[in-house]
């Protein structure tokens, strides 16, 4: 415990932030359990980059951990470019705690390593930052969020230079050289210094020029819309989309437009949780909305919610929204090399819409970095959609990620078909479910240690049950890269478990066709 205890000290001679010189002290005075906590190992570096609460020492989330990414970021691009410092790098922020200390910390880093450094002077959504990568022909793109996470937490996300998130094996290369580097001693330039550029407001214009490209029926009028931005950044990003869309300006939440990385009104800043839309909902049935939609603290993520036949508001499963876009844009778009890709979680309606629409389909690993992927391998194909269950959505080929606000702008357009057609947006679902048989999607998790979850699935997969409730286990799949086990019960059931890669829990998803797959994913959590 002495070494713990000695690194604690050298991180608080190091430590630039007098609350978390406070917190170190006040650790060195405590119990030696919660100094090991702190100082036994530190916060790993993966293909979601960092995430944690924000505190002291190596395994939160605070200025040395960030100044050490930044230069471990810094030399694997020295290494792997060329060209690497005239490129430079572009570097956004939320508004969560301590943000913009870690974007200028990170534009810091750089440019004492020569690197150029792109930095917005105010917050922008994570969409708006990834965009922008190609535009200003960045080597990489750095934003500092931590997404729908708690208000305690902060994150750190790479992208690569065409605006994708990085994957495999560059996660690791870039995870090696952070290795490399002494948290409590990396070079920082001045915050003055020539190679840091603050980005003006072109960026977000242009941005926003490209908004209106999504619209696949632009003569459409707009409906109106209820909006939250749930205290993230994306409020005033989305009101100029639709402004510049030609759809109407949407009613806000207006306790929730503008940023607050306390977030207030919500226990959880993220849509799909209970009671995080509350606010939306009750703006939506006074406003006389055609559909309500939010986007999640750095607006990647897009929540929906639609009108219900006896005067309620019934909230849009993540699938549910993939499907209505879909629908939308294989109906709108020609040429059997246009091709649409999902996740292995997500449900597998897409891959029949695919072929009745005669286009190609992908499916690949869970998180949306891995579509992005899917798209740069597939070069002689027309990228046209993509998306993830969690919320997650791509109407248009840039960023390679997803953008909660672009599909907005088309999910409204949507609204706006569905109501010129005399149809509910639930009608529309019915008739997708009539063409395709009605797939009933579950979730669940179960809570336990990351190691623990880990072996129970390496378990299951070894000796995999020959049934699951009173169905039989008809085929099973295990997919490395994800870390996924599926279990095929019949053509009709499917379900699928996996760690978590992010929390200690074990995520289990069921998908039936006209089966309802939760009573099924109950068992299944059983044999955990």
């Amino acid at each position: 415990m002495s070494d713990f205890r000695s690194e604690a000290r050298r991180w608080l001679a190091a430590e630039p932030d007098a609350d978390m010189r406070e917190e170190l002290e006040s650790l060195l005075a405590g119990a030696d359990d919660e100094l090991a906590v702190r100082f036994d190992g530190r916060l790993q570096f993966g293909t979601a980059g960092l995430r944690a609460a924000v505190g002291a020492g190596p395994q939160r989330m605070n200025r040395l951990v960030v100044q050490q990414a930044a230069a471990g970021l810094a030399e694997y691009l020295l290494k792997s470019e060329p060209d690497a410092a005239t490129r430079g790098v572009i570097i956004g922020y939320d508004a969560r705690r301590k943000s913009d200390a870690f974007a200028l910390d990170t534009a810091r880093v750089c440019a004492a390593r020569g690197i150029r450094a792109m930095i917005f002077p105010h917050v922008v959504p994570t969409p708006l930052l990834a965009w922008n990568i190609v535009g200003v022909g960045a080597a990489a793109g750095v934003v500092v969020t931590a997404s729908h996470n708690p208000p305690a937490d902060n994150g750190y996300k790479v992208f690569t230079a065409d605006g994708a998130q990085i994957v495999s094996p560059v996660d690791t290369e870039i995870a090696a050289c952070i290795d490399m580097v002494d948290p409590c001693d990396v070079a920082l330039s001045e915050p003055d210094d020539p190679l840091i550029q603050w980005l003006d407001d072109s960026y977000v214009q242009a941005y926003l020029a490209a908004a209106p490209a999504v619209r696949l029926r632009p003569e459409l009028a707009g409906v109106p819309v209820a909006y939250s931005a749930m205290h993230g950044v994306g409020g005033d990003t989305l009101v100029a989309a639709f402004d510049r869309s030609g759809l109407l300006t949407p009613f806000v939440v207006p306790e929730q437009q503008q940023p607050d990385g306390t977030f207030p009104t919500v226990a959880f800043p993220n849509p799909e949780e209970p009671g995080a839309m509350d606010l939306l909902l009750a703006l939506a049935a006074a406003s006389g909305a055609a559909i309500a939609l939010c986007n999640d603290p750095d607006a990647d993520r897009l929540g929906a919610a639609i009108p219900t036949p006896d005067g309620g508001w019934r909230r849009l499963q993540g699938d549910e929204i993939g499907w209505l876009l879909a629908e939308h844009i294989l109906r709108h778009t020609t040429g059997d090399d246009r091709l649409v890709i999902t996740t292995l979680v997500s449900s597998s309606l897409l891959a029949k819409m695919a072929a009745a629409y005669g286009v190609r389909f992908a499916e690949t690993y869970t998180g949306f970095k891995w579509i992005g992927h899917t798209v740069l391998t597939h070069p002689d194909s027309h990228f046209v959609f993509g998306y993830e269950q969690a919320l997650g959505y791509l109407v248009c080929g840039r960023p390679l990620d997803k953008d909660g606000i672009s599909a907005a702008v088309l999910l409204a357009e949507v609204a706006a078909l569905a109501k010129a057609e005399d149809v509910t947006l639930q009608g529309r679902l019915d008739a997708i479910s009539e063409r395709f048989g009605r797939h009933v999607m579950a979730d669940m998790s179960v809570k336990m240690p990351p190691a623990d979850g880990s072996a129970a699935v390496a378990r299951l997969r070894a000796t995999p049950p020959t049934e699951v409730g009173d169905r039989a286990v008809s085929a099973v799949e295990w997919f490395d890269e994800a870390g996924l086990l599926r279990l095929q019960l019949g053509p009709e059931l499917r379900l699928q478990l996996r760690p978590s890669g992010t929390e200690p829990k074990v995520k289990l998803y069921g998908e039936g066709i006209d089966v309802d797959p939760a009573p099924y994913l109950d068992a299944l959590a059983a044999l955990l």
